[in-house]
């Protein structure tokens, strides 16, 4: 549980990982883009689940971090391919590329 010090650029990756997913979403709901808002929900809900246990300083951190990455890595190519055309698609790659840099760092961190 040591690794737990260095947890808080993670916590706040998460944080606006998971604003930026949301603004997505609506953005793209008046967008009529259903597969980034589809990825976007689920960045949200990973986003927040890993916020929660990171801020509690749970042994499954590093399981949650690892899928967070996954995901997070998924919306921001899904992002990428609308950055050009929306600002909430580019804001969104670059929180979610950012929250995955973050995740990665704990993903090893996993409870056995």
């Amino acid at each position: 549980m040591g690794e737990m010090a260095n947890v808080q650029s993670c916590i706040q990756a998460c944080e606006e990982a998971l604003r930026a997913c949301q603004a997505c979403v609506a953005g793209d709901i008046r967008d009529g883009n259903l597969a980034c808002i589809a990825i976007n929900l689920d960045c949200a809900d990973i986003c927040t689940a890993t916020l929660n246990v990171l801020s509690r300083g749970s042994p499954h951190h590093g399981d949650f971090c690892a899928l967070c990455a996954h995901i997070c890595r998924a919306c921001a190519a899904e992002c990428a391919k609308h950055a050009s055309m929306h600002e909430h698609c580019a804001a969104c790659q670059a929180a979610c590329e950012r929250c995955a840099a973050e995740c990665d760092k704990h993903q090893r961190e996993r409870h056995i």
